[in-house]
C-alpha cells in the first residue's frame, strides 16, 4: 500500500493495520503523535512529558510502543533521545 500511495504522490506515508492502529493508537498516543506533527522539536523525551504535562515514564512508554511500531524514531543527542515523526503520513489499511 506504501508503494501505491507513492505512486499516487503521497511520498512519506507509513502504513499500518486496522488490528495495529486498534492496538497502539490511544488517545494519549495520538496526543503524542498530535504534538509532533503541530508542535515544536522537542530536545529529549523529558521536554516532550514535560510539554504534554504528563509523567515521564508514562510518555517514554508510550513512546516505545510508537517506535515499535514505525510511527515514530529518534535523533540522538549525546544521552538525549529526541522523539520526532517516522513518517510524513500515518495511513490505517481501510478494511476490506
Amino acid at each position: 500500500m506504501a508503494r501505491a500511495l507513492a505512486r499516487g504522490g503521497m511520498e512519506g506515508a507509513h502504513v499500518i493495520s486496522i488490528e495495529t492502529a486498534r492496538e497502539v493508537l490511544t488517545p494519549k498516543r495520538f496526543e503524542i503523535i498530535d504534538y509532533l506533527r503541530d508542535g515544536d522539536a522537542v530536545d529529549s523525551v523529558k521536554s516532550l512529558a514535560d510539554r504534554l504535562n504528563r509523567d515521564h515514564g508514562q510518555v517514554s512508554r508510550d513512546l516505545g510502543v510508537l517506535a515499535e511500531h514505525g510511527i515514530i524514531e529518534y535523533d540522538t543527542d549525546g544521552r538525549a533521545k529526541q522523539p520526532k515523526l517516522a513518517a510524513e503520513h500515518l495511513v490505517v489499511e481501510p478494511l476490506v
